[in-house]
């Protein structure tokens, strides 16, 4: 088993006023995925950036999927990295 580390930076646009609420979803997500999340409410273009690590990139693809269908969020972008 591989020692690397997969990142995925997950650009969130919400419904006004549900960013509080995907940045908590978001964090009970990540924590029964098994992967590590950073969330911050941002303003400007987006408005919740989420920073995932984890150490396998099917995981980060379930957390994203589950990220996508959340209630509230309009549309993302994901950015993924290897370390």
């Amino acid at each position: 088993m591989s020692s690397e580390q997969v990142f995925a930076f997950i650009l969130a646009v919400t419904e006004i006023g549900k960013e509080y609420e995907v940045v908590n979803m978001v964090k009970e997500i990540a924590s029964e995925i098994g992967v590590e999340a950073r969330v911050f409410v941002v303003y400007g273009e987006y408005d919740v950036v989420i920073e995932i690590v984890s150490d396998s990139l099917r995981k980060i693809d379930k957390i994203v999927t589950m990220i996508r269908a959340l209630e509230g969020i309009l549309r993302t972008v994901t950015l993924i990295s290897a370390e």
